[in-house]
């Protein structure tokens, strides 16, 4: 059985690789080309170019290597059964529960793989990519990723609530161009504070630099104060001032980024503090389950390919099996959008939304595999 397990992986394997190859390729190129009319505008070169739609591989390998596997697995499995390679193992010994096992460790792998690069790999190389593209463009465009939170803290035994903008998340994990508006529980603001730079350490304590503080109300004088109408306003200008908080760094981090670049846990960590703040977490919620499945589509996509090696060599070429493969790979991703933004619309249970795909061609390819096994 040894012998048959080296044959099987090592020919799905060749062929994935192959079809993952031919697939980032050919995304490479139209990457590049974008990049090129965009380095172009601002007196870049063709290097840099390539250099940024090299950056974006891991993302997309991340989103094409499910299909790569279903059509290099197709393409193996249909090549073996045309030569009758399948046929001579299945007579000497191979049973369809045996077939099934081996090839779902061999999706095992495709999965870690899968998981390791779209939630480390990807998100670390885009956030370099965005900094790069800011540096050779001077381009604001990282910087508008700001975000806006929500966080609850008594103070003197009275509840206040903040409103924080973040514009954006420096490479050394800093935040830049900091905001907090704080509020009584009427909803009267009662200070502004402005930061350059903030750091935040483990325990919440946020440290901003370059301050720009402005209290209406305040307790106690002892700065630059003048009265608007019946309202005391004092403004003060500070090197450093601590503020205790419950966002801890994760969570900003997730919150300026895209939900597609967050990995599995900055979008677990970001929905939950969202449920904390009584905000609305469904397309989040939504996002994470679907990103804590993803990797399981490679056992989809093998077990979608496994019925084709158990179609006659003459019921039709090998070209005709992959651009069935390729239909099929198409109407799961094609799904699994689809899914993703009726559940929002219909506010639908986030992790059914993300699991019905998988299950619905799981169903189908096991349908279509015991069938073939019973009747052909």
């Amino acid at each position: 059985m040894k012998t048959v397990r080296q044959l099987l992986y090592r020919d799905i394997v060749g062929s994935v690789v192959l079809v993952g190859a031919a697939f980032l390729s050919l995304v490479f190129f139209i990457d590049f080309v974008e990049e090129l009319d965009r380095m172009a505008r601002i007196g870049a070169g063709a290097g840099k170019a390539a250099l940024m739609a090299a950056m974006e591989i891991p993302g997309n390998f991340y989103e094409l290597f499910p299909i790569a596997v279903l059509i290099g697995a197709i393409i193996s499995l249909a090549r073996m059964a045309q030569s009758s390679e399948f046929t001579i193992l299945r007579t000497g010994g191979l049973g369809p529960a045996r077939a099934l096992s081996l090839l779902a460790g061999l999706a095992a792998v495709f999965a870690v793989l899968t998981f390791v690069v779209g939630d480390y790999v990807a998100p670390q190389v885009e956030r370099h990519a965005d900094e790069l593209r800011a540096r050779i463009g001077r381009d604001s465009s990282p910087a508008k990723r700001g975000a806006w939170l929500k966080d609850h803290r008594s103070v003197d035994g009275q509840e206040r609530s903040y409103s924080v903008k973040v514009g954006r998340v420096g490479s050394g994990g800093e935040l830049e161009d900091v905001r907090i508006f704080e509020f009584d529980p009427e909803g009267r603001l009662l200070s502004r504070t402005e930061a350059d730079k903030v750091d935040v350490d483990g325990q919440g304590l946020w440290h901003l630099q370059a301050v720009k503080r402005t209290t209406w109300n305040p307790a106690a004088a002892g700065a630059a104060s003048k009265a608007v109408g019946n309202v005391v306003v004092t403004e003060q200008q500070l090197d450093k001032l601590d503020w205790q908080s419950s966002l801890h760094a994760g969570v900003i981090a997730a919150a300026v980024l895209p939900a597609m670049s967050m990995s599995t846990l900055e979008l677990y960590r970001y929905t939950a503090h969202l449920s904390a703040q009584e905000q609305s977490a469904q397309a989040h919620n939504i996002q994470f389950w679907r990103k804590a499945f993803y990797p399981f589509a490679c056992f989809v996509m093998v077990a979608l390919a496994l019925p084709f090696a158990y179609l006659h060599g003459r019921s039709g070429g090998i070209s005709i099996k992959v651009f069935g493969g390729i239909m099929l790979g198409i109407s799961f991703v094609l799904l699994n959008n689809v899914a993703g933004h009726v559940g929002l619309l219909k506010n639908w249970t986030p992790w059914a939304v993300a699991a019905t795909p998988s299950l619905i061609y799981m169903g189908l390819s096991m349908a279509a595999f015991t069938w073939l096994v019973r009747y052909r």
